[in-house]
């Protein structure tokens, strides 16, 4: 399983439910990776999408603590397990989960390989990604040329957790 995220240099991800910056190069990274796969997400991130809508040609997969759903066609579990229970019989497609925080949190144990784009710049953020450089589990195994948008630097990074 990998997870997805952008974050900045305090690993915040978001602020009052909305992403702290867009930068087109990381929105097509997004595409890219999750396009024809499995994405994991909380009921506020689907709710952020443009109109509330699951992305097209992705399996959406929203996990709820109550039996809400937008009946757009995402499938809606309500714990962890059910979700990688759901996902696994997509044995084809890789899994990507892309937040919130609460889900990024709940999956971490179940997630490999992050793909974190990192922002070169404090936000005011409320909720945060798990800092992977203070977590002996990981490591970073790829960083990117440092890209400009703007005035932003940012960088692609994969991190892989460790095997013992």
């Amino acid at each position: 399983m990998n997870c997805i995220v952008a974050v900045d240099e305090n690993w915040g991800i978001g602020y009052k439910n909305e992403l702290l910056v867009s930068i087109p190069a990381d929105m097509k990274l997004f595409r890219e990776k999750t396009t024809g796969n499995i994405i994991i997400m909380g009921r506020k991130t689907l709710e952020s999408f443009p109109n509330g809508l699951p992305l097209k040609n992705r399996v959406n997969i929203m996990l709820t603590k109550s039996g809400e759903t937008s009946g757009n066609g995402e499938i809606v579990v309500h714990s962890v397990e059910e979700a990688v229970a759901e996902a696994g019989k997509y044995e084809d497609k890789e899994v990507y989960v892309i937040g919130g925080a609460s889900i990024y949190e709940q999956f971490l144990p179940y997630v490999d390989k992050a793909y974190v784009t990192k922002i070169d710049h404090a936000y005011q953020a409320d909720t945060y990604f798990p800092n992977l450089d203070q977590n002996d589990e990981w490591e970073m195994t790829e960083e990117s040329e440092e890209q400009t948008y703007f005035d932003l630097v940012y960088t692609f990074c994969v991190y892989e957790r460790k095997t013992n």
